[in-house]
């Protein structure tokens, strides 16, 4: 069993460099940071709401859901109403559209204050303790 430099390279190059480990403490959140996040966060969430929206409205118009629901609705009513009249495609984007509005206000306002209320609940509790390691 011949030994060769590159062999002996090649059995310590293999060798695990131990793993640095570093712990850190979260003790603040600046709040305009985190403001700034939710409104990205939210915006994005609004954007989805919207696209979700239209894609489930025209797959349950392509279906023939909605024109089953119209006609149980008329039978029940009467034929003086349609509720495909109600519910058309302006009015089902102009409700996502205004959900998502809503949505990013609040999200955006919860978001401010979660940053608010940990800022004031380190002082008391300390923070979280977060563990890193360099693998």
């Amino acid at each position: 069993m011949s030994s060769t430099v590159a062999d002996k390279l090649a059995r310590k190059s293999r060798k695990k460099a131990p793993a640095k480990q570093v712990r850190l403490k979260l003790v603040f959140i600046d709040f305009w940071s985190a403001v700034k996040f939710s409104f990205l966060v939210s915006v994005c969430m609004a954007i989805v709401g919207v696209v979700s929206a239209i894609l489930i409205y025209t797959v349950l118009l392509s279906t023939q859901v909605l024109a089953k629901l119209d006609e149980l609705f008329m039978d029940i009513v009467g034929d003086g109403q349609s509720l495909m009249g109600m519910i058309g495609f302006p009015q089902v984007l102009g409700f996502s559209i205004v959900v998502g509005i809503l949505n990013i206000i609040v999200g955006t306002a919860l978001g401010a204050v979660a940053s608010l209320i940990y800022n004031l609940l380190v002082r008391v509790l300390g923070g979280f303790q977060l563990g890193f390691t360099s693998n």
